[in-house]
């Protein structure tokens, strides 16, 4: 390793001999409006040139690089700038998309030329790591679900704005009603509102017999003062919401267009407990159905943000929060979360049991999101259905649970000695007796 310090006018260079593992390379600094490329066939050869981003100037890059005999392509993952390189390069190179904290240049010493030239540097050392990239039907697959989601929040936020606006009328249905926004009587009482037939008796007949408030509550909740303000804002926002949810029933259709490849591993994913023919689509939109692409179910994990982070300096642990990992599989993986707990006397209920008192239920609900992933991981590799591991303790396990037990017993004045925790059996007899 050689540094050269020159004057005020003169660059610090560090020059770094690897081994050559690629025989020639293109490393691509993606921005907005323009791209910078290197094409290196050794550590002294190599050639830059810059680009627009229009479709035109992408497809000088691809002839240019052909041309040059590139076999492989580094470029950062620049937000959503580096996808129209990608589609342009993708089936006539083996694209490496990498982080760009990964591939960090020394500070003080940056120019878009030089990011190019040391991506394409380490791209020809096989010092680059890539990022998993699904194959284009699940990426076109992956948009509309994320869309989807989108759609659904908008819609959401609607009918939060509908309440707000009834809130701001004193008419205080969501305190006498569950559902506002999707409930038939609310549904009917609303529009009233919105047309102008404020007559409480008159709206008193929308109830059906199964709301739990009483009549009397319901009639001073429909007490309000509503001005046409409101009147027209609420429609705006009803047409709002109708829009919103018939372009979600579109949505709809088109994944189920698009995922009926894939209709066996979507029902091999529903055998998951909490996890619905929707989660299982969102879950194959993410991670694909080619488990290959991940070398274990723990690089899977980790590639979610759902396993620990590893902080370690000089001996000392430092925190160990879950790293940023794909957001919206997370997302997905905790709901499926919350709907595994319901389920009695399962493997996954128990896991959420046996943390959510000393970790909290945040944690519990994250740990078992990694453990439904985990579960995917085997189900789209091995293809076969999911197995409810057996629900067995150990005796280490069963002796400390009737320990403490044991001790909340005699916390509440009941006093039992018992001689040894493996006899078990005499625990529920001993009982009986005391009481």
């Amino acid at each position: 390793m050689n540094i050269n310090f020159g004057g005020k006018h003169q660059r610090m260079e560090q020059e770094v001999k690897f081994t050559q593992i690629v025989r020639c390379g293109c490393g691509i600094d993606v921005h907005q409006k323009q791209i910078t490329a290197t094409v290196r066939r050794s550590d002294q050869e190599f050639e830059t040139r810059e680009f627009d981003t229009f479709t035109s100037s992408l497809t000088e890059l691809r002839e240019w690089c052909k041309a040059e005999g590139v076999t492989h392509v580094a470029m950062e993952s620049t937000g959503i700038y580096w996808k129209s390189v990608f589609n342009v390069l993708e089936e006539d190179f083996e694209i490496i998309l990498v982080n760009a904290r990964h591939v960090k240049n020394v500070p003080g010493h940056k120019t878009d030329k030089k990011d190019s030239r040391w991506l394409s540097k380490l791209l020809l050392s096989g010092l680059l790591k890539g990022s998993f990239i699904p194959p284009r039907d699940i990426r076109e697959l992956r948009d509309l679900v994320r869309y989807k989601k989108k759609l659904t929040n908008q819609a959401s936020s609607e009918k939060n704005h509908l309440i707000k606006v009834l809130e701001d009328c004193n008419i205080k249905l969501s305190s006498v009603v569950t559902d506002v926004n999707d409930g038939v009587s609310a549904t009917k009482i609303i529009n009233d509102i919105i047309e102008g037939r404020t007559d409480v008796d008159r709206m008193m007949l929308h109830l059906h017999g199964r709301i739990k408030a009483s009549r009397e509550d319901i009639r001073k909740a429909l007490e309000g003062k509503v001005t046409d303000h409101h009147r027209r804002l609420m429609q705006l926002i009803k047409h709002r919401i109708k829009d919103t949810e018939e372009l979600i029933a579109m949505v709809d259709q088109q994944i189920d267009i698009a995922v009926q490849q894939y209709r066996v591993e979507v029902e091999l994913l529903e055998t998951i407990p909490g996890v619905g023919r929707d989660s299982a689509i969102s879950i194959i939109s993410e991670i694909g159905t080619d488990m290959s692409k991940f070398p274990d179910e723990h690089h899977l994990s980790s590639w979610a943000g759902l396993s620990p982070g590893s902080n370690e300096s000089a001996g000392k642990k430092k925190s160990t929060r879950t790293t940023h990992g794909n957001k919206y599989l997370r997302t997905t993986l905790v709901e499926c979360g919350w709907g595994a707990t319901r389920k009695k006397d399962s493997f996954l209920k128990r896991k959420y049991e046996s943390l959510v008192g000393r970790r909290g239920k945040k944690k519990a609900l994250v740990a078992v999101g990694h453990q439904i992933l985990v579960s995917a991981f085997f189900i789209l590799r091995n293809i076969e259905p999911y197995k409810e591991p057996e629900l067995h303790e150990s005796p280490k396990r069963r002796n400390r649970k009737i320990k403490n037990y044991l001790s909340k017993l005699r916390e509440l004045g009941v006093n039992i000695e018992i001689p040894a925790f493996e006899e078990t059996k005499k625990v529920g007899s001993l009982l009986e007796n005391h009481l």
